[in-house]
Order: structure tokens, then C-alpha cells, then sequence
């Protein structure tokens, strides 16, 4: 992947305008209309103007061939966020049968720099969906290379959830979560993936199989930093629904509320998430 990077790099360094290169000789360019008279003219770039008119040329005339199938790399490569270009891209796809491996790879690369782009990661499951199961094991990778550079990527975590629905690859996921975890327990998004697998994957049983553990995996979490909001969050929907199990835990009452060493820790806990739970116990 990096000699592909590599090889664009140079490319664009020496990129010949289209209108110098002999294959797209026979292309008549049609230039953005603004009307007679645009009002806040937008000052495009020679190189974008000349791209996207050669693509507007192609995409009118629906020419689904090799060359236009490169234009609309260069055109993304110049505006990852245009849908259009993407949308023609899967479409000339589809007629060449081109290899969709290449095609993550090509993604991959877009994304370093492009992580947050809702065209890129729906273009990328478009391929993944066509690919199948096989995927399962390089898309899982994917998102997690793109989470250890942000945490939070909601496209990411969204997406990745996607491909467990639609895909599997579930038997690792909640050591994933706790790896996760593990680096950073205010992680919040991992908290909501952790809860998303508990309450999702086919190979756990459900919430209620899980509660009994989850509760003490919760609970320590609490314990150790009692300030941290989120492992409060998780534990209340661990027993959502079900109030009364909620408040007739012994290890809510007992282990976290009536513990000598969680007392001491409790002037560290922020007033509001204390008392956003108090109500829930206030009844027992």
C-alpha cells in the first residue's frame, strides 16, 4: 500500500492537464454553468475546474470506460466529499468489474487524511457488501486502525457495527471493547460498544445472560474512578427495563453504596453523576 501512496504522490507531481493527454482528445470539456451574471463566483483551482469539466463531459454521456473510471479517482483525490463522483465511480464499477479489493485499498488511502467523510465510508460498504463475508476480517482492521488514530470516529464505530450486523467477525469484539478499556476507561464510545455487543452479538445470549458479569465488571470500573460518568451510564442499562432487579442488586447497595472504601472515594465523585443515580435507590 505504501509504494501505491508512493506512485500517486509522483503522479500528482507530474500530472499532464487532460487537456494535453492524447487519450482524452475526443472529450469536449463542459465547464461549471454559474449563469450569466454569478453573484460570489467561487475561485476553483485551473486543475479542479479542468477535472471537473472533463468529468461532467463523461458523466453526461454516462461513459462507463477505464479512463473515466481514473478521472473520477482524480476527481476525488481533488474533492473526497463530492457524491456524485462516487456515485458514477460504483456505476462504472459495476460495468467493468473491476477488483474490489483494489478498490478498499484505493478507499484506505483516501481515508487517512479523509476519515470523517460520510461519501468514503459509504462508498466502502457498498465494495464490502459485494465482497460478503470475506471481508469481515480486513473491514474490522480497517476501523480499527482508524479508531487507534481517533477514538471517537462516530463513522468508524458506526460502521463497524454495520459490519458485525451484516458481516459477523463477533468472537473477538468484546476483548476488543476491554482492550479498550483497558487503555483508556473513560472511553465512552467503547463503553457503547461494549454495550452494543453485549446486547447485540448472537454469541453472548443477551443482555440478561450477560448482566451478572457485566455488573461486576461495571462496578469495579466505578470503584476505580468514581468520577467517570460513563461505567454510571453503562450499569444503569445493564438493567434497563427492570427496575426492580436494579434496586434489589445487594451489589448496588452493598458492594458500591454501603462499602467503606467507596466512601472514602465518594467526595471525588462529581455531585451531578451521584445524584442523577440516587432516585433509582431512593425507593428501596
Amino acid at each position: 500500500m505504501e509504494s501505491d501512496e508512493g506512485d500517486e504522490q509522483q503522479q500528482e507531481a507530474e500530472r499532464l492537464p487532460l487537456s494535453q493527454r492524447p487519450e482524452w482528445s475526443d472529450v469536449t470539456p463542459i465547464p461549471q454553468d454559474d449563469g450569466p451574471n454569478p453573484v460570489v463566483p467561487i475561485a476553483y483551482k485551473p486543475e479542479f475546474s479542468e477535472t471537473m469539466s472533463y468529468f461532467r463531459a463523461v458523466y453526461y454521456s454516462d461513459e462507463r470506460s477505464s479512463r473515466s473510471f481514473q478521472l473520477t479517482k482524480e476527481a476525488i483525490c481533488l474533492n473526497p466529499g463530492n457524491y456524485t463522483v462516487w456515485h458514477f465511480r460504483r456505476q462504472i464499477i459495476e460495468t467493468l468489474h473491476t477488483d474490489l479489493q483494489d478498490e478498499l485499498a484505493f478507499v484506505g488511502r483516501i481515508a487517512k487524511s479523509n476519515s470523517k467523510n460520510y461519501q468514503l465510508w459509504h462508498h466502502r460498504r457498498w465494495v464490502a457488501e459485494k465482497l460478503g463475508t470475506g471481508a469481515v476480517n480486513k473491514e474490522l482492521q480497517f476501523t480499527k486502525k482508524m479508531l487507534s488514530l481517533d477514538a471517537k470516529n462516530y463513522h468508524a464505530w458506526s460502521y463497524r457495527q454495520w459490519v458485525l450486523q451484516a458481516l459477523g467477525g463477533w468472537e473477538d469484539e468484546l476483548d476488543y471493547c476491554q482492550m479498550l478499556l483497558g487503555e483508556d476507561i473513560f472511553n465512552n464510545s467503547a463503553w457503547n460498544q461494549r454495550y452494543f455487543v453485549v446486547t447485540r452479538s448472537p454469541l453472548l445470549g443477551g443482555l440478561i445472560a450477560m448482566r451478572d458479569s457485566e455488573v461486576n465488571f461495571t462496578i469495579e470500573a466505578i470503584l476505580g474512578n468514581p468520577e467517570n460518568e460513563s461505567p454510571w451510564r453503562y450499569l444503569r442499562g445493564l438493567y434497563k427495563d427492570d427496575t426492580e432487579s436494579w434496586i434489589n442488586d445487594p451489589r448496588m447497595l452493598l458492594s458500591v453504596f454501603e462499602s467503606f472504601e467507596y466512601q472514602k472515594q465518594l467526595c471525588f465523585c462529581s455531585e451531578h453523576t451521584f445524584r442523577s443515580y440516587l432516585p433509582w435507590f431512593s425507593a428501596k
